[in-house]
Order: structure tokens, then sequence, then C-alpha cells
């Protein structure tokens, strides 16, 4: 008795139709308290997506003592990059009014340069920024940018906005 050659399956016609399949429009989310706590379920919800097959890029903006950097920044799951300044401690104090040329500022704008970048791109489904308000608030950046980059990200993208100060622009 010989098996017969295996044949490639083909619905019925009657299930066979075009179908239209709406894209899911991204989300905005904000995350804030006056109390730590908030980034770390956070980061388990874009640790899971990137292990499902997201690409995930979390960018924590006042954080460092790790001096990580653009050039260091860490890899989970193939598919999640997070980025930190290149900081010897994190930053807590407002920017001085000459702190266009200052470590810690070129530092953030560095962190803000490669997240606009990658955000606009359309190459990102999910993007974490941490402590993004206080960044804006001490002046290190340009709450007008960072709307306006918000503004033209690509409508698939989730975006999810952490920490305990964030202006009511955003």
């Amino acid at each position: 008795h010989r098996a017969a050659a295996p044949r490639a399956f083909s619905p019925p016609p009657a299930t066979r139709s075009l179908r239209l399949v709406a894209l899911q429009e991204g989300l905005l989310q904000v995350h804030t308290a006056p109390f730590r706590g908030s980034f770390s379920g956070v980061f388990s919800q874009a640790l899971r997506s990137a292990g499902l097959g997201s690409r995930v890029l979390i960018s924590q903006f006042l954080k460092g003592g790790v001096d990580q950097g653009l050039d260091r920044s860490v890899w989970l799951c193939g598919r999640l990059q997070w980025l930190r300044p290149a900081v010897a401690g994190c930053i807590t104090d407002p920017a001085s009014p000459d702190a266009s040329g200052a470590p810690d500022g070129e530092a953030v704008r560095a962190v803000w340069a490669y997240t606009r970048e990658q955000m606009l791109s359309g190459q990102l489904d999910q993007l974490v920024l941490d402590e993004l308000g206080l960044a804006i608030e001490l002046g290190y950046l340009p709450e007008a940018d960072v709307v306006q980059a918000l503004e033209q990200r690509p409508s698939h993208l989730d975006v999810i906005l952490t920490g305990p100060s964030m202006p009511s622009s955003l």
C-alpha cells in the first residue's frame, strides 16, 4: 500500500475572500507618580514585548552611573535596546544657562537625538521614554522639539512616558 503524495492545502472556494486588515493605532501612555515604581512595571511590559518579537527601545534620560551612552547600550532578547546617557551618575540638577557644552547636557541630548531618529524611522514597535518630563523640566531638552517629534511618530508606534513629572503638553 503506497501513501498518497502530500497535497498543498487549499481552502474551499467559498472561504477565499479578500480581507482588509486595519493596522492598530499606537498608544501614547503616561505613567507618572510622585514616588518611584512605575518604571519597573513598564520595563517588564517592554521586555515581554521584545520576547514576543517586537522591536523596543528604552531611553532613560537622567539615569547614569554606568557610563553607557550610545556606543554601549544594552541589548536584551535581541530586540530590546536599553539606552542611558554616558554620565558618571544620575542627573538631578537643573541645566545651567551655559549647559550647551556641558557633558551632562551633551549626553542627554545625544540620547534624545538617537531616540528621536529611531522613533521617526518607523522601525520600532514600542518606545519607553523614562524621565523625559524631568529632562524637559530641568532644561536639558526643549519641550517644543519633544512635542513635535511625538506628534510626528508613526501611527503604529506605542510610546510610554514614565517619571515623576510630566509637562501638561505631553
